[in-house]
């Protein structure tokens, strides 16, 4: 029962660190990465369809990336999602392909982005006292119901603390590391 209460503590912590580090992926640096074009959805014959099941993409350099679509037909529309996507990105049509050039990042831009995420980054530690929160009021639920002894209560919880510093220090290195790259020039 406190197994079970632990463990499902756990994976939901564990989902909120892989889902900030989700979010902080679709934040753009200066370089190129093919995650940046992840979430952009292209008309395919009616259906919303993501660009990369309609196209390869591939780093042509450090600050370009490339989208080769399976079908020459579909090069004008997915030029067009990733234009009304709102990235910020203008992609070149090269005939056969498409050539997305990153652009750089101003000083400003830079520390907009590090607020924003910041903020995700408050947003998941949020999400963590949540379900550490709603761990604990289950323990509770339990000792009140006499399913459960006081110390058996008192050490889950301690135990669920843990889980919660070791998740929320997880969350805080990820923001170090993404201001550290968001930052560098």
């Amino acid at each position: 029962m406190i197994a079970d209460i632990k463990k499902s503590a756990e994976d939901k912590m564990k989902k909120s660190v892989e889902s900030l580090r989700a979010d902080f992926g679709k934040v753009r640096t200066g370089r190129a990465t093919t995650g940046i074009l992840d979430h952009v959805k292209v008309d395919y014959y009616g259906t919303p369809t993501l660009i990369s099941q309609v196209a390869n993409l591939t780093l042509i350099d450090a600050h370009t990336v490339g989208v080769q679509t399976w079908e020459k037909n579909m090069l004008g529309k997915v030029e067009k999602a990733i234009r009304d996507a709102d990235l910020g990105l203008n992609p070149a049509n090269m005939g056969e392909m498409l050539r997305v050039p990153m652009p750089p990042l101003t000083e400003e831009r830079r520390k907009e982005l590090v607020k924003m995420v910041r903020g995700e980054a408050e947003n998941g530690k949020v999400a963590v006292r949540n379900i550490r929160r709603d761990a604990i009021a289950h323990l509770k639920e339990l000792l009140k119901n006499k399913e459960i002894s006081e110390d058996d209560e008192r050490r889950a919880a301690e135990d669920i603390q843990k889980l919660t510093d070791k998740y929320i220090a997880e969350q805080e290195k990820l923001l170090m590391d993404k201001e550290k790259e968001l930052m560098a020039v």
